[in-house]
């Protein structure tokens, strides 16, 4: 199935979702004469665009009032970063995507990227991964499920890491401390800690409102980044006391209010 199949395909389980107010996962395979695995997978793209919900079997429109309710200015931030992120990947490299939002939104962009090999402890990057139309070889940590970050932890995810070398890390933060670097309200830090071992480039994306807040655990110090990403918000003292550290800092520039 091409891509253009794929797009026409799913753009057309809008428009039917549209007009008959609900779909099933059975009819829409009857309807497209494929299988419903495919259909499936259609469902969940589009959920993950945020233009329809699952339910069991089938999808319904997502309601008015989630809509509404979505803060767009954080999208706009966030896809900023990602962009940003994803234009420093070379061909044909082997990389490490942690768990979060920010290095989520890299996900759509990465379909581009020749002989691409990504390496994940989070299933919702890898499903997301699987969902492109030209994925990437994929790895996954295995491990402890981590309900809290939503992500593989423990031993067997640090031992499975450390059989590889890559040649970016990209990791999220909870927060940016100026003194002493990225820090998070997760207790496990092992295995950030051993993404960052295994890579030859550490970057890191957060969003500028993150710098600066009073986080207590440390996940990687300052020694162990190589880049920031973040958006255009941060502070004229905040980016000479980033790049006084050595660090390259990228603010990634986001459409202007009008």
């Amino acid at each position: 199935m091409s891509k253009r199949n794929t797009a026409q395909r799913r753009h057309n389980i809008i428009e039917r979702l549209a007009d008959t107010g609900e779909v099933s996962v059975d009819e829409l395979a009857k309807a497209f004469q494929t299988s419903e695995v495919t259909i499936r997978k259609d469902l969940a793209a589009l959920e993950s665009h945020g233009l329809l919900l699952r339910r069991y079997g089938g999808a319904v429109p997502v309601p008015r009032e989630l809509i509404e309710d979505v803060p767009s200015k954080v999208s706009v931030y966030k896809q900023a970063i990602a962009r940003a992120a994803v234009a420093r990947i070379r061909e044909h490299a082997r990389i490490i995507i942690d768990s979060g939002s920010t290095t989520a939104a890299m996900i759509p962009q990465l379909g581009r990227q020749p002989g691409l090999v990504v390496m994940t402890n989070s299933l919702q990057v890898a499903t997301a991964l699987g969902e492109l139309e030209h994925e990437p070889v994929l790895l996954m940590t295995g491990g402890t499920w981590d309900p809290h970050s939503e992500s593989f932890q423990g031993q067997v995810a640090e031992q499975v890491l450390r059989s590889y070398d890559f040649d970016q890390l990209y990791i999220g933060a909870d927060g940016i401390d100026l003194a002493r670097g990225t820090t998070t309200f997760n207790e496990l830090l092992g295995l950030s800690r051993v993404m960052a071992e295994v890579a030859r480039e550490v970057i890191v994306l957060a969003e500028a409102d993150k710098v600066g807040r009073k986080i207590p655990n440390v996940e990687l110090p300052w020694s162990s980044v190589h880049v920031l990403i973040t958006d255009d918000r941060l502070s004229p003292q905040a980016r000479d006391q980033i790049q006084a550290l050595g660090i390259t800092l990228v603010c990634a520039e986001t459409p202007q209010e009008k």
